[in-house]
């Protein structure tokens, strides 16, 4: 597989986090919600199916809101829970899939565009370039040098808290690993539950052992092992599963049986101290107290690395092989990608920030600004565990192997075994 692109300050933001599974598919979950379309009648270019992972109350009012101005067509969104979607997105490909379907850009997109499952999007591309940087143009090309995803929205993961609760107790950002971990017994002895975590969904605990792996190993060793070419029995990779169980401690407890929006709530209700997620945690928060949350990038743990790494995942839209509405779909990709659209998706989202570099960023919140400064400062930027490496990796090895660590921390040497045994089945 093509490595990812790194994307450097530069070429991301000084221009400016699965799938639509039939309810016959799944069984359960879909949610066919046609576009209000009320004042217009249907384009010409007939009726556009989306398969979306936009389950989620505030994703899904986004992008219910962001197709009612599109007019070239009816379009037709069929919404299914974000898990079933990802975890269900090789048979949905390879069986009746929607004509345009939510998905992620870089290693997953290419993924599934090798194997002849997506439609060619250059020409979409040669309309719409000068709306992006060559960073999300990179994002966005498969390993044939094609276009096959159109980009919408990103948001980076960090340390999120509530500035009133920190105040209150005089806590200050980390800046290593060993003032984290004071800071975490500090709160601790004050009552408070330090690190929120969930698991139950099995991708969450992705985000944890990307940054650790990428502030110990640094980020080009990170991408290898996800693109298979690392043993996992390395000791710089048991480094990071030590370090993450002396960290244990001090994160919620019985995390396999919470949703990560439920940990979330602890962090707006004040009961845990600080929490590693995507900026997208905003949309648990009531509005009123929305101007609360601040957050920092996580600390520094190999000096040589420092922080120069973040996880920034790109969504976007991608069009099917199988799609019955190409013109119709190319036609629905090019509004959702301009400016005026994505501008509709950071107001509504207060977790986003716009991918088009034209987009509206002066109506942005406090947090969306510091999200946008954070990811124009990191030197590398990955796309989060699952979207980096193969999906049949990620979703059979990788998710029952960090629930079984969570669940059991002291099995390091048994885990990282069973991880590079099955990879090596996987990665041939």
């Amino acid at each position: 597989m093509d490595q990812r692109l790194p994307i450097s300050r530069r070429n991301l933001l000084l221009g400016a986090a699965a799938l639509g599974v039939p309810a016959a598919l799944v069984g359960c979950g879909s949610d066919d919600t046609p576009a209000p379309a009320a004042g217009r009648s249907a384009g010409n270019l007939g009726t556009v199916a989306i398969g979306s992972n936009a389950s989620d109350e505030i994703p899904k009012k986004s992008l219910e809101t962001q197709v009612k101005a599109f007019t070239q067509a009816t379009v037709k969104i069929n919404t299914v829970d974000h898990n079933t979607f990802q975890e269900n997105i090789n048979r949905y490909l390879r069986g009746t899939p929607d004509d345009v379907f939510t998905w992620f850009a870089g290693y997953r997109m290419r993924f599934f565009a090798a194997q002849g499952l997506a439609t060619d999007v250059s020409d979409v591309w040669r309309q719409i370039g000068g709306d992006y940087t060559q960073a999300f143009k990179d994002q966005s090309t498969g390993t044939d040098g094609k276009q096959y995803f159109v980009p919408a929205t990103y948001y980076p993961w960090a340390v999120f808290y509530r500035k009133s609760v920190w105040q209150e107790k005089g806590y200050q950002p980390p800046a290593t690993l060993d003032e984290f971990t004071a800071l975490a017994r500090k709160m601790k002895a004050d009552g408070l539950i330090p690190i929120a975590f969930a698991d139950k969904d099995g991708w969450p605990a992705m985000g944890t052992f990307d940054i650790l792996n990428m502030r110990i190993n640094g980020y080009d060793f990170h991408v290898s092992l996800m693109g298979g070419k690392e043993s996992w029995t390395d000791p710089k990779v048991k480094q990071v599963f030590d370090t993450w169980r002396g960290l244990m401690e001090y994160h919620q407890p019985a995390a396999l049986g919470r949703t990560w929006q439920e940990a979330a709530q602890s962090l707006a209700q004040k009961k845990t101290g600080m929490y590693l997620l995507g900026m997208f945690v905003a949309q648990q928060f009531p509005e009123a107290d929305r101007a609360d949350i601040d957050f920092f990038t996580f600390p520094e743990i190999n000096p040589a690395y420092g922080t120069d790494s973040i996880d920034a995942p790109i969504d976007g839209y991608m069009i099917s092989a199988k799609a019955k509405n190409v013109d119709g779909a190319k036609a629905l990709l090019k509004h959702l990608a301009q400016a005026s659209s994505q501008n509709i998706a950071t107001k509504l989202d207060p977790g986003t920030l716009a991918a088009s570099s034209k987009a509206d960023t002066s109506g942005y919140s406090a947090l969306q600004k510091r999200g946008a400064e954070l990811v124009s400062k990191a030197t590398h930027i990955a796309q989060f565990l699952d979207r980096d490496t193969r999906p049949d990796f990620a979703s059979t090895v990788m998710i029952p192997s960090l629930q079984s660590f969570v669940s059991r921390p002291g099995e390091i040497d048994s885990l990282l075994a069973s991880i590079e045994k099955q990879k090596a089945n996987i990665f041939r």
